[in-house]
């Protein structure tokens, strides 16, 4: 009796256990098994990446504190969907830290807007009880039960930061000598490397370039909308402009800046060198007048790209697989994926690749993929070990040796520029995937100008969505129509109609403001704002069709 009430008890236990034995990326399983540590990591990384990473971290927790580790990885989607689930996350926090006080008064608008807002402390018009919310959130310990949000782009990692969401991860404390100017500069071209109070800090170095396939190309006369005679070989793209040029009507794959934090970045790229290229020569001070030009020029060359697309992803990392398959013919790529598929196809074709990865001409941005500490990090000691692990060279050789040399990866390659700027010397040339490629010295010809389109991120990729993507139809309608009268020279009106903006440079600030919901500004006027922008650029669409259509 007492043997069948054991077993009885023993079957009963392991069907509790169950669930924990085969959540292997669960905080609770490795904790349940003494002596193992554990690291929670919020990331839009690829799954190679994972994997590296979490092998070489285990040997080095393993080799320094004679422990055991295991991440759990949290990927809830890409960069912007990680973005609104950390700032929900810290609100519903947040709010019960509050709440579970007495003394203050009860949770309301005016204090949800306030706690993570970076510029209410200096506003005069801020009443003292949203001061107080502010004050009481940066005072706090508040966490979401995540250590480290892994990539993103510094744009959102410094919102995180302004925001109070992320904390200094003590990495120049514990190791000063890896922020040496010669070893980890803390800007180039223009662009944060890391956040001055360790708020975050770059990983690795990312550039965007153009990718294509060379068989698609071969092909595209035979498909075309335009007069021409023969079945010439398109040309390879080698400028952004080239992927707005009428021959890659419905044959250019991009990724939806919503979605992609990365992809967004390329944007801003774009518009950061049209801005530059119509300001003349010599010129340090640009007027309002060129700026409104450059902006202009750079909105109207990301729709004509945008209406040369044959797909949109809701990812950066897409682009290059659906270029390698022949879905698309060109792309706009980050540098690893690029180069990453080019290295793939050539091991498949022996050696004689048709998918390229290029660097555009006129030079490209360089940007760090940063990683951060979050407020509230529950496992604060695992958390500055991965920390100390990313930024040392254990973990840097990872991002971009050969597989299998020391200290390089096992399994994948994962082809990231490392930020230290000590594994660029000769000493390791033989050892890295990409001996060739130093983008501390192929973002010497760009320079970033913050000043121009930083505080304008979250704008541009809402504009992009008003009058790209939420009109794309129509978009793509009047550009087919003005490729069939033989070209925007052919058809000026139309394509005067078909470039016009909601709003010019100077007036980028006001729409901006527009986008932010406040105690001035509720969701539903942001919408209806956003709504106007589209439905202006509905109706310009279907004018330039319609003047495209009578020659005009």
């Amino acid at each position: 009796m007492k043997t069948r009430i054991f077993g009885a008890v023993s079957l009963l236990l392991l069907v509790l256990l169950l669930p924990f034995l085969f959540r292997r990326n669960d905080a609770s399983l490795s904790e349940f098994f003494a002596g193992t540590d554990t690291v929670v990591i919020i990331t839009a990384h690829s799954e190679p990446m994972k994997f590296e990473l979490e092998r070489g971290f285990r040997e080095y927790y393993k080799k320094h504190y004679n422990r055991n580790v295991t991440i759990d990885w949290r990927s809830p989607g890409g960069t912007s969907d990680i973005v609104r689930y950390i700032a929900d996350r810290f609100e519903a926090e947040f709010r019960h830290f509050w709440e579970s006080d007495p003394s203050n008064p009860p949770w309301n608008p005016n204090i949800a807007s306030a706690f993570a807002n970076p510029s209410i402390l200096s506003d005069k018009k801020a009443n003292d009880e949203a001061k107080r919310a502010r004050k009481k959130f940066l005072e706090s310990d508040v966490g979401i039960g995540i250590d480290l949000f892994a990539g993103g782009g510094t744009y959102d990692q410094d919102r995180q930061a302004r925001c109070g969401y992320a904390v200094d991860g003590g990495l120049r404390k514990r190791h000063p000598e890896f922020f040496r100017p010669d070893s980890i500069p803390q800007s180039f071209g223009g662009d944060q490397i890391y956040e001055k109070d360790g708020k975050y800090y770059g990983v690795c170095l990312a550039s965007f370039g153009i990718c294509y396939n060379a068989d698609r190309l071969r092909e595209l006369m035979k498909y075309s909308i335009l007069p021409h005679s023969g079945n010439n070989a398109v040309e390879p793209p080698k400028r952004w402009r080239d992927l707005g040029k009428p021959e890659f009507f419905n044959t250019v794959v991009a990724a939806d800046p919503t979605k992609s934090g990365s992809a967004n970045k390329c944007y801003e790229i774009i518009l950061q060198q049209e801005m530059h290229e119509a300001i003349p020569p010599g010129v340090r001070k640009p007027t309002p007048e060129q700026l409104d030009k450059g902006w202009a020029n750079g909105l109207n060359l990301i729709k004509r790209i945008m209406a040369n697309t044959r797909t949109i992803t809701d990812s950066a990392g897409k682009v290059t697989r659906d270029v390698a398959s022949g879905a698309a013919a060109v792309g706009m790529a980050i540098d690893f994926y690029g180069l990453t598929e080019q290295e793939w196809n050539a091991c498949q074709t022996g050696g004689k690749p048709v998918i390229f990865y290029v660097p555009p001409e006129g030079g490209t941005a360089v940007s760090a993929d940063p990683i951060q500490l979050l407020r509230g990090a529950p496992r604060l000691k695992t958390a500055h070990a991965f920390l100390d692990f990313m930024i040392g060279l254990e973990g840097q050789k990872l991002l971009n040796f050969k597989l299998n040399t020391p200290g390089g990866p096992v399994k994948y390659a994962l082809r990231r520029s490392p930020v230290r700027m000590e594994l660029y010397q000769e000493q390791y040339r033989h050892l890295r995937s990409d001996p060739d490629y130093n983008p501390y010295k192929e973002g010497l010809s760009f320079v970033y100008h913050p000043e121009w389109t930083g505080r304008y991120f979250s704008l541009i990729r809402v504009l992009i969505r008003c009058i790209a993507l939420d009109v794309q139809d129509e978009l793509r309608a009047a550009w087919r129509e003005i490729l069939r009268a033989g070209g925007p020279e052919k058809v000026p009106e139309a394509y005067r109609a078909f470039c016009r903006l909601p709003f010019e440079y100077r007036d980028a600030a006001e729409a901006a403001a527009g986008l932010r919901i406040s105690r001035e500004r509720t969701a539903v006027e942001v919408a209806a704002l956003c709504r106007r922008w589209s439905d202006s650029a509905r109706e310009n669409y279907r004018k330039a069709a319609e003047l495209a259509g009578q020659g005009k």
